[in-house]
């Protein structure tokens, strides 16, 4: 169900497949033709009709909006013959609207490519359902039962904008992927549950019905010991809703054991039961506990968490064919400086926010840019948050007043700190986003402390206002080298969150489309159980939020004894046209079961997935690779070398800057030797590009590893981009300087011993000498590796010369 693969080109594909062409020739038409052209022009411009944005915006408003028509089908329709009115004319456009959708994609499409894409196919099945029912209400046919059990079916209508949001169909396509690995980890449950529920039908069956009296109170086996007595008397001798009477009620109470809901009073008729027709005795049986206990070890933490299993594996699957062939080919060394790259080329160096030349507002500048007047506002946040907690019901006056001048204290330091930012940073302030959370914090915390009756009264607490301070201990963190810990925790949320809002909008699309189907089915059920005025099936809201619910698991077992309730209840009677309150045991156990597999053991797992893989990825990056919280402090540090932000350091200046660099890129001093190793290029005017520097310590980080990287093509693909301007203009390295230093050291420790020799055997003229110095020069001089010319000036033409200039 791959729909990545789809190719967008400028021109729609053939009609028909090939073997349809051979045998009905006539169908490929004459290109010469009128009619031909005038039909491949109409699919051309349909093609472009549907390739086009509007278009694609439209139709989605309007499934949109047709999904929202089925929710409003309540229990309250029958009262509002308005809305019931206008309700039924939109289903009867909406099927028509996308009916002739479906038409121009076969259009424009060809019946090829359309029925060879499986969203393609979802919609052709959703919109045939909607027509059919059309049809039949057309024919006064929609009476039938068969249509009634369809018409359910138009609740799939959502699922068709599924298949036109992108962060959807990502993840149902590793959903989908994932499919066969599900089936069988159910299939695993299935067999090995099924040894359970085989020893539970021959252990239990028939053993949990008891004697009970008018009020459902179990009486006494001293008063009524069997089910004779128990008739005798005029009592009840009724059954356990869940019990192990036959394999398929054993299976749905072990899948309440597993899932832990309601599985305790299982447990408990299984160790009071005795042998048939026999009045249960407390912990009579009490071997029993030993069955349900294996069972919860290997039926339930065993087997379910399978499912959390298959979905990381199938995520690390996906990973590796979405790595695509260009990381085929890399070792994992390689495949790491490779994201190393990637995350490089994103970055850029800012310019720095320039020092103020007024004296007093300098001097503030250098207090609020350094590190310890933010751990010092840090400090104050902590107590801030300890005189938070300390807020409580029943306080006493004096401890309410105390709360509030520390309240008005934090207040005036964390608005003192703003204005003094302001001071200091300028305009510079308000570019940065902590800033501008830390400015609209204070603003609030004002007008909390000033407006407190008003805004308590019409809008929230003010105690709420003061909580948003807590975030900003975020920007603290970064600042702390204790705090890696919970940085790396944090950066793998940060990552898992786009995944995430995907995984939220298709457990939303679940919810609903169950809660459409669960009103269709149990709107009109009786109140019971885990059924009551607040969580039922009557509405829409209530029953996304009884869903909502369920997919945690909570109370799931009291909804299915409330939507299985086929005997207290009253039955339907459509010559009064009364639906009855009764409930139905096949579709409430389908419909349930269904529902707690797709959300609860498979969308709520594929978050603990998402969230595991992330987490693995984040910790591996911290220890084994570089991550982008490295490359923002290489930046920062760089805007204190490179006040301009130009994107480039003098030479003379590198060896200072590696020294006071963060770890893991820190190289301490003395680094001459290690700079010179590390062969990073040198531009013209000796100055050093920030891409080469860093792509020069990434290299050396992994060497360090013991992973030295060996450049290849593929990696070359990714090589951090190097700006056009005519600035970058490499004509050395710090390799090749050294070299080329050596070479000048020798060549004019040559030149002046020749030079000492011809003034020991001749006295001719200084000018002579520095004319035939000039000479010498010009015809000495050489071109190294890189292009760089050395060339040797005498500062002096006197035997004594010092080192030449290079």
């Amino acid at each position: 169900m791959d729909a990545g693969t789809e190719d967008v080109s400028d021109y729609p594909a053939d009609c028909c497949p090939d073997d349809c062409y051979r045998r009905f020739p006539f169908l490929a038409g004459d290109d010469d033709a009128p009619f031909w052209q005038g039909w491949a022009n109409l699919r051309l411009k349909t093609f472009q009709l549907i390739e086009n944005k509007y278009f694609e915006t439209a139709v989605i408003t309007m499934i949109l909006l047709s999904s929202l028509a089925l929710a409003l089908e309540d229990v309250n329709l029958p009262s509002r013959p308005i809305l019931q009115d206008i309700l039924y004319y939109m289903d009867r456009i909406f099927t028509v609207i996308f009916f002739l959708e479906m038409l121009i994609k076969w259009l424009a499409l060809g019946f090829a490519k359309y029925f060879t894409n499986a969203w393609c196919w979802l919609d052709f099945v959703i919109v045939m359902v909607s027509l059919i029912n059309f049809v039949a209400s057309l024919l006064g046919a929609g009476g039938i039962q068969a249509f009634k059990t369809m018409r359910t079916l138009r609740a799939l209508r959502p699922l068709r904008a599924m298949s036109r949001m992108q962060g959807m169909r990502v993840v149902v396509n590793a959903l989908v992927q994932a499919i066969p690995s599900i089936f069988n980890v159910l299939l695993v449950c299935l067999i090995f549950w099924l040894i359970f529920a085989i020893m539970g039908v021959q252990l239990f069956a028939g053993k949990y019905y008891k004697c009970v009296d008018a009020n459902g109170t179990t009486l006494s086996h001293e008063i009524i010991p069997d089910k004779n007595v128990c008739i005798a008397e005029n009592y009840t001798w009724e059954n356990s809703p869940m019990n192990f009477d036959h394999v398929g009620k054993a299976y749905l109470c072990l899948f309440q054991v597993a899932t832990f809901k309601g599985w305790i009073q299982i447990m408990n008729d299984a160790i009071d039961s005795r042998e048939l027709g026999k009045q249960p005795i407390r912990e009579t049986n009490i071997y029993m506990y030993l069955y349900f206990v294996f069972f919860i070890i290997f039926g339930s933490f065993f087997t379910l968490n399978l499912f959390i299993g298959v979905i990381i594996d199938n995520f690390n699957e996906q990973k590796k064919k979405a790595g695509g062939s260009l990381e085929m080919f890399m070792t994992e060394d390689q495949k790491k400086y490779y994201n190393a790259m990637k995350k490089m080329g994103s970055k850029k160096p800012l310019k720095a926010i320039p020092r103020p030349r007024w004296r007093p507002q300098a001097i503030v500048f250098e207090i609020v840019t350094d590190k310890k007047f933010d751990m010092i506002i840090m400090l104050f946040i902590g107590l801030n948050m300890l005189t938070m907690t300390m807020d409580h019901y029943q306080q006493t006056q004096i401890f309410t007043n105390v709360l509030d001048i520390l309240n008005a204290i934090f207040i005036v330091i964390f608005s003192s700190e703003c204005i003094l930012k302001i001071f200091a940073l300028r305009y510079y302030y308000f570019k940065e986003p902590w800033n501008l959370f830390d400015f609209v914090v204070v603003i609030l915390s004002i007008l909390g402390l000033i407006l407190s009756d008003l805004i308590e009264k019409y809008f929230v607490s003010p105690t709420l206002l003061r909580v948003v301070r807590v975030a900003k201990v975020g920007r603290v963190l970064r600042l702390v080298k204790g705090a890696k810990g919970i940085r790396t925790l944090l950066f793998a949320l940060a990552m898992s969150l786009p995944a995430l809002f995907n995984i939220c909008l298709l457990l939303f699309l679940v919810m609903f489309i169950f809660a459409i189907f669960g009103m269709s089915f149990f709107m009109n059920v009786k109140e019971k159980s885990g059924l009551d005025d607040v969580y039922n099936f009557k509405t829409f809201p209530k029953s996304m939020i009884l869903l909502f619910q369920m997919s945690t698991s909570a109370g799931w077992d009291g909804v299915l004894d409330g939507i299985i309730n086929e005997e207290d209840c009253e039955q339907p009677n459509p010559e009064m046209g009364s639906p009855g309150d009764c409930g139905s045991s096949t579709v409430g156990i389908a419909f349930l079961l269904s529902y707690l597999v797709i959300s609860f053991l498979i969308v709520i797992n594929m978050y603990i997935a998402v969230i595991l893989e992330n987490y693995s990825q984040a910790t591996e990056d911290v220890q084994e690779g570089l991550t982008d919280d490295d490359y923002d402090m290489y930046y920062e540090i760089w805007q204190q070398f490179d006040p301009d932000g130009t994107q480039y350091i003098r030479y003379d200046q590198l060896s200072e800057f590696l020294d006071v660099l963060e770890p893991p890129l820190q190289i301490h001093k003395p680094n001459k030797y290690k700079i010179v190793s590390m062969d990073i290029p040198i531009c013209k005017g000796d100055l050093m590009f920030c891409v080469d520097i860093l792509d020069a310590l990434t290299k050396d980080f992994f060497a360090r590893k013991g992973n030295p990287i060996e450049e290849t093509g593929e990696l070359a693909e990714v090589a951090p981009g190097r700006p056009d301007e005519v600035g970058y203009e490499p004509v050395s390295s710090t390799l090749w300087r050294q070299r080329e230093e050596y070479c000048a050291r020798l060549i004019q420790n040559a030149w002046r011993k020749h030079k000492q020799q011809r003034q020991g055997g001749a006295d001719s003229p200084n000018s002579n000498d520095a004319r035939e110095t000039a000479v010498l020069v010009e015809s000495d001089g050489f071109v190294t590796k890189n292009g760089h010319r050395v060339v040797i000036h005498s500062r002096s033409p006197s035997t004594t010369s010092r080192l030449a200039d290079v």
